[in-house]
């Protein structure tokens, strides 16, 4: 629920004059001796008690969690092209809040308006909101050009890359960097809108590219501070008997057959800096494969962040791999447990990636993780401040 938070005024109440010598005038008589106006005023008299109530006993949501955001900011913000989509109600109110952020954004204000108070969201559940300025809108001018399926990622004639303009804003503060990827989003609206609404805009959110709406989410992740990568499924050492789909990357394709498919998958949105891979451990044991694929993506300005599964993998491109899987084991004490060993990692190594995919323990653990590693000394880091060029 969004609600102004206006100064409240003061209740003035005005006692009427009497009517000359000290009667009821006959019209008020005849008024009140008609059943409906007599209930008519008395339900008015109602109401009146309550407010006077509520007034004095202050806001009876009190207790409830709550985010304030300046109404400047929001004022400021348009809703991003295909948010609709995203908001996939799979669930009795589960698409009241970011239906009532959009929808305040939008609305028409006019500029006699002054804003200098909040906006008030109370989150249902008491789940997190964290408030971020939100990243440009995509796509961003110049930054694309249309292909045989969609728009695809270019560099600019500036020579500003997608991987440059897309990546959320970072400045270290000296301390040990530590950042997390989140995937296997898209597919299931009530966990992809957790880990939007509910992580810290420092974690990287990937998507997979056969999610309905993926504009749509990718736009709402963008809007809460998130920078995103799109998921390249690639070829197992078990396929077919694990197939990650039509647009799965082949180890034994030709080059030009896996440039036209990643083609096909970048095609699905805009608004990545980058591409990660979803399985793969065939394909990027090939040479060939992994040349074809990095090379494409060198080409239009990405970067490659992957699970840990290519990290002897270079390409002359931005590149991160991450150092663990942090949930290799559903259960809340083995998800914290390779939560620390990534903080030991970045204290050993100035910086550490981990990875993770959208379970429900996962996101709930490193929800609690989150907002508590930097007072332990360590800086919440998006996936792009820890690539390096190689």
């Amino acid at each position: 629920m969004v609600r102004p938070m206006f100064s409240k005024k003061k209740l003035v109440t005005v006692a009427a004059a009497p009517a000359p010598g000290g009667g009821v005038p006959e019209i008020f008589a005849k008024a009140l001796a008609n059943p409906y106006v007599g209930a008519g005023g008395a339900a008015f008299l109602f109401m009146t008690a309550v407010l006077i109530l509520i007034a004095l006993m202050g806001d009876p949501k009190a207790g409830t969690p709550v985010v304030r955001i300046s109404l400047a900011k929001v004022a400021a913000m348009a809703a991003p092209p295909g948010w609709r989509e995203a908001l996939i109600a799979d669930h009795p109110g589960g698409a009241t809040l970011s239906t009532d952020i959009f929808r305040l954004s939008a609305t028409p204000i006019g500029p006699d308006v002054a804003f200098g108070g909040q906006a008030v969201i109370t989150l249902p559940g008491g789940q997190a909101f964290h408030a971020a300025d939100p990243l440009p809108a995509a796509p961003i001018a110049g930054l694309t050009a249309q292909g045989s399926g969609g728009l695809l990622p270019i560099i600019a004639p500036n020579g500003r890359t997608p991987a440059e303009a897309y990546a959320r804003p970072f400045t270290s503060n000296g301390r040990p960097k530590v950042g997390l990827v989140i995937g296997g989003l898209g597919l299931n609206a009530t966990a992809t809108r957790q880990a939007i609404e509910t992580l810290p805009p420092e974690i990287t959110l990937s998507f997979v590219p056969y999610s309905d709406g993926l504009q749509g989410w990718i736009d709402l992740a963008r809007a809460n501070g998130h920078e995103v990568l799109l998921e390249a499924p690639m070829e197992p050492v078990d396929y077919p008997d694990n197939d990650p789909g039509p647009y799965t990357l082949m180890a034994q394709a030709q080059g030009q057959e896996t440039v036209k498919k990643l083609e096909w998958l970048l095609s699905r949105a805009t608004g990545y800096f980058g591409v990660t891979n979803y399985l793969g451990s065939r394909f990027v044991g090939s040479d060939t494969a992994m040349g074809a694929f990095t090379g494409a993506l060198r080409g239009r300005g990405l970067a490659f962040i992957d699970d840990g599964s290519a990290a002897k993998r270079g390409g002359g491109l931005p590149r991160a791999s991450a150092d663990r899987i942090v949930d290799d084991q559903l259960s809340v004490e083995a998800i914290d447990q390779q939560l620390l060993s990534l903080e030991a990692g970045a204290l050993q190594h100035g910086q550490a990636l981990g990875s993770g995919f959208a379970y429900p323990v996962t996101l709930n653990q490193v929800a609690q993780w989150a907002q508590s590693v930097e007072s332990r000394g360590y800086q919440l880091a998006p996936a792009s401040a820890l690539t390096t060029r190689r």
